[in-house]
């Protein structure tokens, strides 16, 4: 009988629609993120998820207060951003943590400094900034599943680009690989990425989304292939236990997917570690 009701707790939240519409959003949110980390993590911009996010904020702020769209405002507000950052790297010679720091830095001090003065428009800034499953509603849901075909569509059809400017650049763009338009698509996908996510994740979370099953799945292959798929479902089974602990511990879905995402990095670790230790005996033994 205990067993019985332990299984009916656990599904409980299942019952309500708020909760199936942010599961849904935070287990496909967690797939995409873990796919456009891949190209984040191996250029060394894992930074760049965390401003991005921070620039987001401040473009919804800023569509508020113009009476814009929220969503087009911020999505626009975030390309720019991005597009800005990759600008200003490659004319000036600035490290893309410096450009990445003062730009959406100071995009994210404004958008606090409006909310203050204005008020939050449409949620409230703390659902925005650490997320909150109760604000996901059908159009999240369709957000999401528009942005992830989207994104996939997108890789596939850039996938050698993409994979070829991500390991060099440099010969890339000698090979007349253009570059600069690789880099804008990468930009637009991973500000898309940032808009969609920010309901389920908030603001000051989504970087971790983007960057540990992606760091997870680079410590288990080193095919960039497998890489990509792995760190597709470390992100949706991220996003969708976090969502279920965050039902039952009571606490915002983004702090609790972030603490599911790092408990496997921890024990990603621990295997590869004792992986390694093994391959190292097995050559010392040959």
């Amino acid at each position: 009988m205990t067993f019985a009701i332990t299984w009916a707790e656990v599904f409980k939240p299942f019952e309500f629609e708020f909760f199936r519409n942010g599961l849904l959003v935070a287990t496909i949110a967690g797939s995409l993120c873990g796919v456009i980390g891949c190209y984040v993590v191996l250029r060394n911009m894992s930074y760049i998820g965390h401003g991005l996010a921070h620039a987001v904020f401040g473009g919804y702020a800023a569509a508020g207060l113009l009476g814009i769209n929220l969503f087009l405002g911020a999505g626009i507000w975030g390309v720019i951003t991005a597009l800005g950052v990759t600008s200003i790297v490659r004319r000036r010679p600035i490290g893309s943590d410096a450009a990445i720091g003062v730009i959406t830095t100071a995009s994210f001090a404004l958008g606090l400094a409006l909310v203050q003065l204005y008020g939050s428009p449409g949620r409230n800034a703390d659902a925005l900034l650490f997320g909150n499953v109760l604000g996901v509603n059908g159009t999240d849901v369709w957000l999401i599943v528009v942005v992830a075909i989207v994104s996939a569509a997108a890789i596939f059809v850039f996938y050698r680009p993409l994979l070829f400017t991500t390991f060099d650049a440099e010969v890339a763009e000698a090979t007349g690989v253009r570059t600069a338009w690789v880099d804008a698509v990468l930009m637009v996908l991973l500000s898309a990425t940032v808009l969609a996510t920010m309901s389920v994740m908030g603001v000051t979370l989504i970087a971790a989304n983007l960057v540990i099953p992606a760091v997870v799945a680079r410590m288990l292959t080193d095919s960039f292939g497998r890489m990509l798929g792995l760190a597709a479902v470390i992100g949706a089974v991220c996003g969708f236990g976090g969502m279920i602990a965050s039902y039952h511990l009571d606490v915002a879905s983004g702090p609790t997917i972030v603490l599911v995402a790092s408990l496997l990095f921890v024990l990603a670790f621990g295997a590869s570690g004792r992986l390694r230790q093994r391959a190292g005996a097995v050559g010392h033994a040959h």
